[in-house]
Order: structure tokens, then sequence, then C-alpha cells
């Protein structure tokens, strides 16, 4: 007679679950979604924000997911994805709305149309969507915009659904007085504040260009009057505005912003083939000074492909707050320069941006009826379970576990493993 079959295998407990989960690899957010599709109690675990701070607190940096671009044309690649493995986000319809910006877990959307009244906050892992009405004072009339968190104390580790401002700068006219403005709105209160304005006359133009230096100190660079190219800072904790020059202005050329090594306040400055990065040094009290801190040889970097020539011209498209890089667009599509180690990749085949908005953030897939309760949650709250870390029998199991689903995944057995992950742990 043939012995009875062994019991099955205890379910693995949820801490374990969660190591588990928290060791897949960040930047190929497909593995974390197949991962929750597992069973109820897998998809749990990923869908709160205690989950995303946990994944800051082990990777650090967030990864880049995609860029969003403005290219109409093309609306199915409104997103381009940057990741390993094949992965889309349900963008805003890009036939209606201008991608301007991306950080903190949000996107910043301007409208298409000239007699649209509203501005687009959408959050790329929700999907959820907050329409804003522009300010009454700027008459549908813009320069620029930028989305930022606006909850006191915010590492932005697990910000999803907490408060926003939206910073709004448009042109003024007022009995032939010409200059630029800006207000604030705020998400907790539904309404704009007051208008700060300066008497310097700023256009916009194409490339949308902005970082936040600190908790209150936004930047943007763009054109004046006198042919010239201007940063323009708002300050939140002061609600004043301030326009001061770009460094070397008098060469013919283009700028973006970035931040520096230590968060400071830098710019690009295109000179084909070459780019200049300076930074904004304080020099003499309280005056600043631009400094050049390099120059970076772009024929040394990128791949022959790219034709560096006077025929084609090198583009800089963007900045990515949080992953230290600049894109790059050449004939050859768009590379994405990390300016600490010079490390160059190839993240699109498309050559035709003139501006990209990278989303760089975790990934945490989401279920419907969690959407509500995320979205109302306070910035940095756990989603239960007590503070605290894991013991390290638990944490190097995890890892054993994670590594071998990590190699199924690679070799492209990701149903059977689960079949198998379901069968051997008595997953439900």
């Amino acid at each position: 007679m043939a012995p009875p079959p062994p019991p099955p295998a205890a379910a693995l407990p949820d801490e374990l679950v969660e190591e588990i989960l928290l060791r897949l690899p960040p930047d190929d957010p497909a593995c974390l979604l197949r991962s929750s599709l597992i069973s109820k109690a897998w998809g749990g675990a990923v869908s709160g924000p205690g989950f995303r701070r946990r994944l800051h607190e082990l990777h650090g940096a967030p990864p880049m997911l995609g860029l969003l671009h403005n290219q109409a044309s093309e609306p199915t690649r409104f997103f381009a994805p940057t990741t390993a493995s094949p992965f889309s986000l349900a963008a805003p319809d890009p036939s209606s709305w201008l991608a301007i910006g991306c950080r903190h877990g949000r996107a910043l959307f301007l409208p298409r149309s000239q007699e649209a009244r509203k501005l687009l906050v959408w959050d790329p892992i929700t999907g959820a969507q907050h329409l804003v009405p522009v300010p009454a004072a700027s008459e549908c009339r813009y320069l620029t915009a930028a989305v930022l968190c606006a909850a006191d104390g915010c590492d932005h580790r697990g910000c999803l659904g907490g408060p926003f401002h939206v910073l709004f700068v448009f042109p003024y006219e007022d009995h032939g007085e010409y200059g630029t403005s800006a207000c604030v709105y705020s998400s907790e209160t539904g309404a704009w504040g007051e208008p700060t304005s300066t008497r310097d006359r700023l256009m916009g133009c194409i490339q949308y260009s902005s970082v936040v230096v600190g908790s209150s100190l936004l930047y943007f660079v763009l054109y004046d009057y006198q042919e010239s190219w201007s940063i323009l800072e708002y300050d939140l904790s002061r609600g004043s505005l301030t326009v001061f020059s770009a460094p070397d202005v008098h060469c013919d050329c283009l700028y973006n912003l970035m931040l520096t090594e230590d968060n400071g306040l830098g710019v690009i400055q295109h000179l084909h083939p070459h780019l200049k990065l300076w930074t904004r040094e304080a020099s003499g009290g309280t005056k600043a000074r631009w400094a050049l801190s390099r120059v970076i040889d772009l024929p040394n970097l990128l791949p022959t492909s790219a034709c560096l020539d006077e025929s084609n011209r090198v583009l800089v498209v963007g900045f990515a707050e949080g992953a230290n890089a600049i894109f790059v667009s050449t004939i050859a599509g768009i590379f994405a320069i990390e300016l600490q180690s010079e490390q160059v990749r190839k993240v699109c085949d498309q050559c035709c941006f003139l501006n990209v908005v990278p989303v760089v953030t975790f990934y945490t897939p989401m279920s419907r009826r969690n959407h509500q309760n995320l979205l109302l949650s306070k910035p940095g709250e756990e989603a239960g379970g007590e503070e605290g870390g894991e013991e390290e029998k638990t944490v190097n199991q995890a890892q054993q576990l994670a590594d071998h689903g990590s190699n199924a995944i690679k070799e492209g057995d990701f149903v059977n493993t689960s079949e198998s992950i379901r069968h051997d742990h008595n997953i439900s």
C-alpha cells in the first residue's frame, strides 16, 4: 500500500512575501506587476504606501520608468518605456494635452487648445487625474508651470495621493505695463493664491525646463524680449519672484536646467558638439554667480551612429530629477547620460522629440478598489503593520527566493514558476 501523500506546505508568512516582492528588480516593473497577480495576498502586499517606502529604503533612488513626450501624431506612444521588459502606463490623451513636467509622483499637462481653461495633474501609478482650472488673472495665457508635493516635511517616499501645489507662470499687462506673474494652486483648498509679479517681461519656449531646489525654490529657464535667456526663480516660502541671467548669454545656444551633485541649481548650455555644465554659487555674501563646473565632449560619449556634425546637431531634451541624468536627441534616437559616471545608454529610437518628461518613480501595482483609499491616505502613512526591521532569517530566505524567481523570469518561465510557488506554498 502506497504511503499517504505528504501534507501541503504551509503558506508563506506575509512578511516573507513582502520581502520577496521587495527584491524584484525595481527597474523592471513588469516583474512586480505579474507577481501581484499571483494571489490576493501578493496583490495586497504591494498596494500600500508602506511598501513604496520600503522600496526606497532598500533600493535608494527610484528608477526611471519611461519618457512622456508631445508627439501627438503617435498617441499610442505618448509614453515611451525605458524599462527592461515591455511596460506601459495609461497616459492622458496626447491630442488634448502637453506634458510639461513630472516630480514627486505626479505629472503636469497643459492643454493643447487655446480655449481650454484647465490643467491636468496625473498620477502615473494610480492613473488618477485631477483637473485644475487656470487662474482667472492669466486670461488663459501661460509661459510655463510645475507641479510638486505640498506635504510639510515629506521625503516623497510615500506621498501617493497626498496634497500638491501647481505653480503657474503667465504674462500680464496692466495699463501699458508688461511683466510676468506667478501664482500657486493648492489641492487642499482647491483655490489659487494671489499672483506675484515682476516687471521682467519673459516669453515661453518650446523646451520646458524646470527644477526644484530644496523644498521651496522652483526654477524655470525662459526667453526674454531682449533676445536673451533668463532664469526665473519662485520662492514658495516667501511668495517671491526673481529673474536673473543665464550664464554666458552672449553665445547663440540653448539652455536646460539641472541639479548639481549637492542638489543645487545648475544649467546645461548647448554648444554643439559640447555641453557646458554651470553651477550657481554664492559669492561675496548674498550675491551669487555662475561657475563653469565641466565640459562634456559628446563625440567621446555617443556612438558613431549619432552622426555628430553640423547637419545633425544634438539637442538636450530633458533632465531627470532623482536620476541625475540628461537626455539628448540625436539622429540615432534619444540617449540618457548619467552625469556622475557619464555612462550612456539608448532609451528611445525616436529622434523627433523637442522635449521629454522623464517619469522617475517606483512602480507599485494598484487594484481599482484601493484607488480611493490610497488617494485619501496621508503622505508617508504606513498601510498597516508595525515599524521595525524584519528578522534576519526572513530577509535571507526572501533573498534566496527572490534570486530564484528573478532567474526564472529572465529565462521566460514566469508562469511555471508562479504555478510552482502556488502549489508548494499553498497560496490562494
